[in-house]
């Protein structure tokens, strides 16, 4: 472990959660990125991932997996968004191009945060 993810975690200990606690959320928060990259092949497994987040986001609140829950939900609702707009001009051809970018996005939403969980980081978030 670095000395950066001892600091992060001895921060942590500070929020009144146990250790088992935050194993808890570190673990869920790895299922919920992976729920995210599924759903590129089913879209079933996104909506799964939010629900999971807004039910466990209070149990996040206070750690180091507060930003990642926040940048997971914003990661879902811009997506949808920009999948809406890539839905709307795709009979222009720029739909095509939205979903290309949307898709590159995403990818990298997604290698951020799992490098960040990785290294037992929060995410920047404002």
């Amino acid at each position: 472990m670095s000395n950066e993810a001892l600091v992060v975690e001895i921060a942590d200990s500070g929020n009144g959660k146990t250790d088992e606690q935050l194993a808890s959320l570190r673990q869920l928060t790895l299922v919920i990125y992976i729920l995210y990259a599924f759903a590129w092949v089913t879209g079933l497994t996104a909506i799964v991932a939010i629900v999971i987040n807004y039910v466990k986001r209070e149990d996040a609140a206070g750690t180091l997996y507060e930003s990642h829950f926040t940048w997971q939900i914003r990661t879902f609702w811009w997506s949808i968004v920009w999948g809406v707009v890539g839905v709307i001009t795709i009979w222009v051809g720029i739909g095509f191009v939205v979903f290309f970018v949307l898709f590159i996005w995403m990818i990298y939403r997604l290698v951020k945060g799992l490098l960040y969980w990785n290294d037992r980081k929060p995410l920047p978030v404002q």
